[in-house]
């Protein structure tokens, strides 16, 4: 396969360019004959620092942290965006598609950071009560609340080193929740004894990993998305040599469940799907009218379309 160079889109932030230069990466290894190239897009959610999240009232646009990436394939000023999963509307534009789940997904658990005054913690029941939790994730906030409702849980923004930065340094934040995916990306490691490390890691952070029993992940989470256009060869082919079925398979059925409850990236829906013999195994949690609501369910490889949707009917 031949041609002009790929043109592969991303956002600017430490994180984002961590997860293009991987894809990148694979690119080169899997197509040494094409040439590809980064192609850096500010995103409307960079540029918002101050618009809450977490606020259901706040009028906030869709693909908050994809439109202008869309935006470029669009227009064929890029042939591939590489996303958070997470981050990705259910529903994309006209003449656009989620083409691959770029490798295999990473771990989907959600890390509690906190100053380590408090000394490392094994579960959520061990925290002081009154503990001051900043996120801005309704999902987060809503399964911490029902675990611990005597926690108080504020709203943060800012990159991962910013957020980190904040709980080392002000007292009126003693912890916070981030994606284990996103710290391993980065390259920080979490010790056996607890304790975050890495370059620029503010000194006297502590770090418990949250169960899956007491936290069910954002829809996606973990995963790496490549977005295309529709019926473009060449980016299908890339596509097909990058791709982790199981894990696309995975995420595809936790997209339709969401979809179909009407939930977008910031509802406080948390989903898991994993393969197990043979089959997909999917469960979610539900805030959508305040009181938790559960569900799981199990269909063959092949049908998460209609898993996510069974149990999306469930939920509701």
């Amino acid at each position: 396969m031949t041609g002009p160079a790929v043109l592969i889109a991303t956002r600017g932030s430490a994180l984002a360019l961590a997860q293009a230069n991987w894809v990148l990466d694979q690119c080169r290894k899997k197509f040494p004959k094409l040439s590809f190239d980064l192609k850096i897009v500010k995103s409307t959610g960079d540029k918002l620092q101050s618009a809450s999240l977490s606020n259901p009232d706040a009028s906030l646009p869709k693909g908050l942290f994809t439109k202008e990436l869309e935006v470029a394939l669009l227009k064929s000023r890029a042939d591939l965006a590489i996303h958070s999963l997470k981050d990705l509307p259910t529903e994309l534009p006209d003449g656009l598609k989620l083409g691959a789940v770029a490798g295999k997904r990473a771990d989907v658990r959600d890390v509690l950071i906190y100053r380590d005054e408090f000394k490392p913690k094994t579960k959520l029941a061990d925290f002081p009560a009154g503990l001051t939790l900043a996120t801005s994730s309704t999902r987060r906030k809503a399964q911490i609340l029902a675990l611990r409702p005597d926690f108080n849980v504020i709203e943060i923004r800012g990159n991962v080193p910013t957020r980190l930065q904040k709980v080392a340094t002000q007292s009126a934040i003693g912890a916070t929740i981030l994606a284990a995916a996103g710290l391993s990306r980065l390259h920080y490691q979490i010790t056996s004894g607890g304790r975050l490390k890495g370059d620029g890691v503010p000194a006297g952070l502590a770090v418990t990993i949250l169960d899956i029993e007491e936290m069910l992940p954002c829809v996606g989470q973990g995963a790496l998305a490549l977005e295309i256009r529709e019926n473009d060869e060449r980016a299908e082919e890339i596509c097909r040599r990058l791709n982790h079925d199981e894990s696309f398979q995975c995420v595809t059925a936790e997209r339709a469940l969401l979809r179909a409850m009407g939930g977008g990236c910031q509802a406080p829906i948390g989903a898991l799907a994993e393969v197990e013999g043979g089959k997909i195994c999917l469960r979610a949690v539900s805030f959508l009218t305040g009181k938790p609501r559960r569900a799981a369910a199990r269909a063959p490889l092949g049908e998460a379309l209609l898993l996510g949707r069974r149990l999306a009917a469930k939920l509701l």
